[in-house]
């Protein structure tokens, strides 16, 4: 059973940076796109980046030139550094393999996300 980790997360003001980082067990992982998704309160979690494992990205408009998808085949590691931070970017981040973007199928349970508020 694959298992995601995810850190990175924390208060930060906004127009601040955090970087992410997603643990991925299992040998597999190399060959998944993967993604970064977040849900804040009260809302439906969403797609806002994901990379292929060949290194093409692709961002939500929402994120799109602020926030940066990487990757490590060697460490089973996603990353998603963030900068220029907002407040509407508050919201628990999680890593998954997206499935079915329409529909939100992923190929593994979630993690247990990591939070990240921006706030003065």
């Amino acid at each position: 059973q694959v298992q995601l980790v995810e850190s990175g997360g924390g208060l930060v003001q906004p127009g601040g940076s955090l970087r992410l980082s997603c643990a991925v067990s299992g040998r597999i992982f190399n060959i998944y796109t993967m993604g970064w998704y977040r849900q804040a309160p009260g809302k439906q979690r969403e797609l806002v980046a994901k990379i292929t494992s060949g290194g093409s990205t692709n961002y939500a408009d929402s994120v799109k030139g602020r926030f940066t998808i990487s990757r490590d085949n060697a460490k089973n590691t996603v990353y998603l550094q963030m900068n220029s931070l907002k407040p509407e970017d508050t919201a628990v981040y999680y890593c998954n393999a997206p499935r079915n973007i329409a529909t939100m199928a992923v190929a593994w349970s979630w993690g247990q996300g990591t939070q990240v508020t921006v706030s003065s």
